[in-house]
């Protein structure tokens, strides 16, 4: 039996653990890459001994990821340390309350008490809760391809008696009165892209993924478990062009028959799977195929999630007073998630996500000096037409003053270096439709079988793998969506 000649497009962590698990399944594997380094979302920025993971920093399910390294019969200690965090999370609000969530229930029991008497029994209830749909829609089918309507058929009774039509919040709201503990345990959605106040309750499964596995940080960086699931995929026998940005995808007859880069690279191959944006996927590397056009089309009706702008600092001190992530709440919760998924405008508000890596691995800055980066959810640019060029650089400065403010003083007297990264690039460097940080909201109806397939209904041997496809976004999401492709590229072409 032949080794089948496949081409998986975007070494994001989706195309990486999809590359692996086709590599270490019989398939002669060409991962292509746009940019000049692996890792899409997670690419990495350097800077006078400065380093920036650029994307995901929570890394969840270890088990999924050594998973991966044992299909291909290698230990994942070889490739990649993960060093545990604790606490998870410190959330802070303007009130001055602040909240460690740690995975330990004695603990949160006594902040829970300490705070709202009457919600620690409702913390436990929702724990519970949250942990009901971790099993039904995680463990049981994070990583089973809804192709077919009948499959979303036999999830809708578990679906249902989960009250999956209700929002995360909502949910949220029924164990838990106080408003600053509900934003504690309902902010998970926007991790994923979505808003805590319309995604399916279904993504509540976040916070028992969380206190199952623990939250994780690759030694080195998250960068680190890119260079590790590369070398992986290299050791196996894969092939990885950089600066390789695919032009288009041939097809005939139903199949997709070749792949070409703008570079004037081209394969003939038996089969493709895309880790680019899923729009981009069907509206321009398939723009000469009829049925990718009406899909495009379809698509482009969906609603899309919000984007992000990120700012990524190195200041000359390390702050070991600050956690390693932390979430600082603005003045307003409902309303700013409102305006950041609906307002034309952008808010003059913000909450945001304060990255400080060195708080677990110091080696990411120079001696004594810290790296962090912080980000702020913001509208797409179909929601919200900015002129980044023009507002970016004013609201990086906003984003700076205010932290300094807030939980940094001396910040700009420290500042080493400073860059940003805005919807706009979102789009142009990650080919985001819209400069969506997340691909499709992950709302109800946009989930599991409304979602693009794994493989396409109409092209044979094209398939998606990736935050647009099931299960969705997040690091546990995109690989899960690789074992999904993967089971079905290899029972479709077997590797000897």
């Amino acid at each position: 039996m032949t080794r089948p000649k496949t081409v998986v497009i975007g070494a994001g962590f989706g195309g990486l653990a999809l590359a692996i698990r086709l590599q270490a399944g019989g398939h002669d594997v060409t991962l292509l890459e746009k940019r000049d380094k692996p890792g899409g979302r997670a690419y990495v920025y350097e800077d006078g001994g400065y380093v920036f993971d650029a994307g995901p920093t929570v890394i969840t399910d270890p088990s999924a990821l050594e998973e991966l390294f044992a299909v291909a019969g290698r230990p994942m200690s070889d490739y990649v340390d993960l060093l545990p965090v604790s606490p998870f999370y410190r959330l802070e609000w303007e009130s001055g309350y602040a909240f460690d969530y740690v995975n330990d229930q004695a603990e949160l029991d006594r902040q829970i008490g300490r705070k709202s008497p009457a919600d620690v029994e409702g913390y436990r209830r929702f724990l519970d809760y949250s942990k009901a749909v971790f099993e039904e829609g995680y463990l049981k089918l994070g990583a089973v391809p809804f192709l077919h309507f009948r499959d979303m058929v036999r999830a809708g009774p578990q679906l249902a008696r989960l009250q999956a039509w209700r929002s995360v919040y909502s949910i949220v709201s029924r164990f838990i009165r106080d408003e600053e503990l509900r934003q504690a345990f309902s902010f998970h959605s926007l991790l994923v892209g979505g808003n805590p106040f319309a995604t399916s309750s279904i993504y509540a499964l976040i916070h028992a993924l969380e206190r199952e596995w623990g939250v994780w940080f690759p030694k080195g960086g998250t960068g680190a478990l890119v260079a590790g699931m590369v070398r992986l995929f290299t050791d196996l026998g894969g092939t990885v062009r950089l600066n390789a940005e695919v032009d288009r995808i041939e097809t005939a007859n139903g199949r997709v028959t070749a792949v070409a880069t703008r570079d004037g690279w081209r394969m003939d191959v038996e089969g493709v799977a895309s880790n680019a944006d899923v729009m981009h996927t069907y509206r321009h590397l398939l723009r000469d195929d009829r049925g990718a056009r009406k899909t495009a089309a379809s698509l482009a009706r969906k609603r899309f999630s919000m984007s992000l702008f990120v700012v990524y600092f190195g200041l000359r001190r390390h702050r070991p007073e600050l956690q390693h992530h932390t979430v600082l709440f603005g003045p307003r919760y409902r309303a700013l998630i409102d305006d950041i998924f609906r307002r034309e405008t952008l808010a003059d508000d913000f909450s945001l996500y304060l990255h400080s890596p060195c708080a677990t691995d110091p080696s990411l800055a120079p001696p004594g000096a810290g790296s962090y980066y912080v980000l702020a959810p913001v509208p797409h640019l179909g929601t919200a037409p900015v002129d980044w060029e023009t507002e970016g650089p004013r609201y990086r400065d906003r984003i700076l003053d205010y932290v300094e403010t807030r939980c940094m003083p001396g910040l700009r007297e420290d500042l080493v270096t400073v860059r940003h990264f805005s919807p706009v690039d979102f789009a142009s460097e990650l080919n985001a439709h819209l400069g969506s940080a997340f691909s499709l909201e992950p709302i109800l109806t946009q989930s599991a079988w409304f979602r693009p397939h794994n493989r396409d209904d109409r092209i044979a041997n094209l398939y998606i793998v990736g935050a647009g496809t099931h299960p969705g976004a997040g690091v546990p999401g995109v690989i899960g969506s690789a074992k999904a492709t993967a089971g079905l590229m290899l029972a479709d072409m077997p590797g000897r």
